[in-house]
């Protein structure tokens, strides 16, 4: 079973965002790891464009390059945010109960 372009898009995306947080020893609600993601990105929609059959850029190629942009960085933003905006919820303590042992 194949996946989806755009499928594949976020899990590269994902996968970048995290590779590039581990390596730079940075957390995922620093920015670095996010333009990463980015950059990586917009290298691929430039090969895309190179690669296409046009011999000049054509309005769909323009259309169809902001789509895999925006759906490629919507769940980096997002993991993004939330590591800044609540980083309780990626928190964890090894001191912690269980769930079902909590009083």
């Amino acid at each position: 079973m194949l996946l989806e372009k755009d499928a594949l898009h976020i899990y590269a995306a994902l996968l970048v965002q995290i590779a590039a947080a581990r390596l730079s020893n940075r957390s995922l609600g620093d920015l670095l790891p996010w333009f990463c993601v980015l950059g990586f990105e917009l290298v691929n929609e430039m090969i895309d464009i190179v690669r296409g059959e046009e011999s000049r850029l054509m309005p769909w190629q323009v259309v169809s390059a902001v789509h895999d942009i925006i759906n490629t960085m919507v769940l980096p933003s997002v993991m993004l945010l939330l590591c800044r905006r609540a980083p309780g919820l990626f928190a964890w303590s090894r001191n912690d109960p269980p769930d079902g042992d909590r009083e």
